[in-house]
């Protein structure tokens, strides 16, 4: 195991406290887990029903909702928002017949501040 510390997650006054990658190297394990979120948005359809989950109307969406944008069968929905509950992306509750799905904000702040690259160390190829 690597002596190098993770990522952590959003400090109480929810400020970013991770260190970017232009600033601090990864460590294995925050690399292997910010690889499974990366890998579940690789595909174009969990890429969407991220952005429709996150765009719903009061932050959360039933799995009746999420169907009708795709040209995919139901079960296949159900993969891709399990794939996405696996990697940490999304949460989910069981109510009645539904299941309705909520994105997860500390997993966008830890993938957000990874990506973050400040002005200052910006460089432009030669």
């Amino acid at each position: 195991m690597s002596k190098q510390a993770g990522l952590s997650v959003l400090g109480q006054d929810g400020a970013a406290c991770c260190a970017p990658m232009v600033r601090e190297p990864l460590g294995e394990e925050a690399a292997a887990e910010l690889s499974r979120m990366f890998k579940a948005l690789s595909d174009p359809i969990r890429l969407r029903l991220l952005s429709l989950i996150a765009s719903h109307e009061g932050g959360e969406a039933c799995v009746c909702d999420l169907i009708g944008p795709f040209d995919v069968s139901q079960p296949t929905i159900s993969h891709h928002l399990k794939v996405l509950r696996e990697a940490g992306l999304v949460g989910s509750e069981r109510r009645g017949t539904w299941v309705y799905y909520w994105v997860l904000p500390e997993a966008l702040a830890k993938l957000s501040a990874l990506l973050e690259i400040p002005a200052m160390s910006a460089k432009t190829p030669a």
